[in-house]
């Protein structure tokens, strides 16, 4: 397993509810500094567990701290969370949901989803050449007979996306017409013992109720748009997240994992309410989706924020058209980059303040 890093990581969790799952996860998180983005009424108190180590912001810290910026940060949407993305000056991240917990492997065993992550980060990805064995680089595991040597050193991973046991992640039609569909651990083939590495060129709709990225190759790129309150769109944040990422990692040579570790999803969120969210959104992903299957970033874009402007202004050029949202969440990309190189200037990063 990959060490435990605690002085490389934070937590960021949205929410807008006390924090008494934590008290699941304590033997797993206490070690690590937790990042909370409150969403909603910035009057109502937040109740952390003791003995965690946490720095919590509301919606009137975000507008403190980021002034006229600040319109780039949703606001009653889990969107919200990229602000802690924002502000945390480590390497790694690991977002979580709140009404997510400690699952367990189909020998009862309880899953450090942390640890998985930080061992999926920590080693190299193959997006150039599918291993069929998977991850080859677990324990256990090799490249198979006819795998290029050239290609055996990998790249550095920049995304680990983990799965969920329980409730699964479906939009709202899905919900609506499988109510009762559940992931379960024992019994079933559900839980799939593996990590894969997505090939390049490949798309996959990222959740963010169990990632983790590092910050350092591709958080300038991890941001959420801007959905929730006073858009037409909601319940896209983190899948947007995940093309623009993705687009950034192919084009930047890193790769994105997904599979391994899971955590247990409890609750299901209301499907009617999901689809008044969702609605444009399952029209519009007709648009989006080939749009980033088709991007091109010029060589010139070396970094993530270079790429990220690009994306910005390629989405206005293609996508404007088919709505005027695309054009505003251009915009905000624009303006979350500019915020993203505020807080990480040379002189802030050192400091760690913005």
């Amino acid at each position: 397993m990959a060490p435990t890093l605690n002085g490389e990581v934070d937590i960021v969790i949205p929410t807008i509810r006390s924090l008494n799952f934590l008290e699941n996860w304590r033997p797993f998180f206490e070690p690590y500094h937790l990042i909370i983005i409150q969403d909603g009424d910035p009057t109502k108190e937040i109740k952390v567990p003791e003995g965690f180590d946490y720095e919590l912001y509301n919606r009137n810290d975000i507008n403190r701290i980021l002034g006229p910026k600040a319109n780039c940060i949703s606001f009653k949407d889990g969107a919200c969370r990229c602000f802690g993305f924002l502000v945390s000056k480590k390497k790694f991240i690991y977002t979580i949901d709140d009404d997510c917990f400690v699952a367990k492997d189909p020998s009862g065993k309880e899953i450090d989803a942390l640890a998985k992550h930080l061992e999926n980060l920590t080693k190299p990805s193959t997006p150039y050449y599918f291993n069929t064995l998977y991850d080859p680089y677990r324990e256990g595991a090799d490249f198979v007979r006819g795998y290029p040597f050239s290609l055996r050193a990998g790249v550095p991973t920049a995304v680990s996306h983990g799965l969920w046991l329980n409730i699964p992640d479906y939009d709202a039609p899905t919900q609506l017409v499988k109510p009762l569909d559940r992931n379960t651990s024992v019994g079933s083939n559900r839980y799939v013992d593996a990590v894969l590495t997505i090939p390049k060129g490949t798309l996959y709709p990222m959740c963010a109720m169990n990632l983790a990225f590092n910050r350092e190759l591709i958080g300038a790129a991890m941001y959420f748009g801007i959905m929730g309150d006073g858009q037409p769109l909601g319940r896209y944040d983190d899948m947007w997240a995940g093309w623009c990422t993705k687009v950034v990692c192919d084009h930047l040579g890193y790769g994105v994992k997904t599979g391994l570790p899971y955590l247990w999803h409890s609750k299901a969120s209301n499907p009617f309410v999901n689809l008044k969210k969702e609605y444009n959104g399952l029209f519009w992903q007709e648009e989006m989706i080939p749009f980033f299957q088709s991007v091109i970033l010029p060589k010139k874009c070396t970094n993530a924020q270079e790429c990220y402007l690009e994306l910005a202004k390629q989405a206005k050029e293609k996508l404007g058209p088919v709505d005027p949202y695309f054009n505003n969440l251009a915009d905000a990309m624009v303006t979350w980059i500019e915020a993203w190189e505020e807080f990480n200037a040379p002189a802030n990063v050192k400091n760690g303040s913005a």
